[in-house]
């Protein structure tokens, strides 16, 4: 018997729209951030343990060229010194708890999707490096499941015509469409960008189907309580992310039982 959240009928029949991607990936935002110290190793093996089929975190570049995971990207070097951006800083120079990518890696393998927000896209060179490394350590896949992800679209469009074989994430919000989500979804469609991402207030049964036209992907992250996973997963979303493992894994396998 399927274990379900109290208040909340197990799923007897398939979502109401059908998600592209079956069954959803479960990201595991900053890692288990809801029962570790977000963005560590200890934070990403844990939500793997506990399930996740995808990781999330934020990815920066180093002075010294090493692609790191911090959410701010912002560090304090020193003591008594000011913060510094990532970019302003050596690898030997941040806080022992932000990990290399390469070190991610090491610690996690490769076995997952991985969801990274370049808020500085000049950090995506340095993380295909370290994907590539991964991949040639591994035998695995790594670039056919690493999703990169930027508000910009000609940000996106840029890494698509530099690395054709990566995953592209249009990160965003309904309201930073100025000319309405379907010229945004023909964008991304034209681009070759696979999926967009929301945050679970602006999704609606009907902005799924639409993307979904398109053969664009939704995500929809700050899932966080069981009755907006439920949601999301009902209307066909096709990645949620969450601080929760345990409560997103348990949204997942209600909808999807079977794992497909």
């Amino acid at each position: 018997m399927m274990a379900v959240w109290p208040g909340r009928a197990a799923a007897e029949m398939p979502p109401r729209i059908p998600a592209l991607r079956s069954p959803p990936i479960g990201f595991a935002h900053r890692g288990a951030r809801a029962h570790e110290r977000e963005n560590t190793l200890d934070a990403f093996a844990r939500a793997l343990d506990m399930g996740a089929s995808g990781l999330e975190s934020d990815a920066w570049v180093t002075a010294d060229g090493h692609a790191v995971l911090d959410h701010d990207g912002a560090v304090r070097p020193g003591r008594w010194r000011r913060k510094q951006p990532v970019s302003a800083c050596r690898r030997d120079d941040l806080p022992d708890h932000i990990p290399t990518l390469a070190e991610f890696f090491g610690h996690c393998g490769a076995d997952f999707e991985l969801s990274l927000d370049l808020k500085d896209p000049t950090a995506a060179a340095a993380v295909i490096d370290s994907a590539d490394e991964a991949a040639a350590r591994t035998g695995r896949p790594v670039r056919e499941r690493l999703w990169l992800c930027h508000g910009d679209v000609g940000t996106l469009v840029g890494f698509r015509k530099r690395w054709p074989d990566v995953r592209l994430c249009n990160s965003t919000r309904l309201r930073r469409m100025p000319d309405g989500p379907e010229k945004r979804a023909a964008a991304l469609a034209e681009a070759g960008i696979d999926s967009v991402n929301l945050h679970q207030t602006d999704w609606t049964g009907g902005l799924v189907v639409l993307f979904h036209r398109f053969g664009i992907l939704c995500f929809g992250w700050d899932a966080q309580q069981p009755r907006v996973l439920d949601d999301l997963l009902n209307m066909g979303i096709d990645g949620v992310y969450s601080d929760h493992v345990d409560r997103m894994g348990a949204a997942v396998a209600n909808w999807y039982p079977e794992g497909q």
